[in-house]
């Protein structure tokens, strides 16, 4: 039996989210019309997360558990990360 990998188009590729993305959607929900006190990611700008999660890992920003779930991310990792969710789109529901 022979097995086939099947590569991802680049439009594919682009709306896959890298390692460690979904980690987010635990606490970080997707739907816009839900109210949480955890704000939403998806289409926020990347500059913003990037920032949020240096100043959770060094401390300078306030948090409950952000502060040691930032520090379990290095900057290379959470770049495309923030790029991604600032690509998605609300969920509508």
């Amino acid at each position: 039996m022979a097995l086939f990998a099947i590569a991802a188009t680049p439009s594919q590729a682009a709306s896959l989210p890298p390692p460690g993305a979904a980690s987010c959607s635990g606490c970080h929900t997707t739907i816009s019309s839900a109210t949480s006190p955890v704000p939403h990611l998806r289409g926020r700008d990347a500059g913003e997360i990037v920032a949020a999660m240096a100043a959770f890992r060094d401390g300078s920003r306030p948090a409950t558990v952000m502060n040691r779930i930032a520090k379990g991310f290095s900057d290379d990792e959470v770049r495309p990360i923030a790029a991604w969710l600032a690509a998605q789109q609300q969920d509508t529901r």
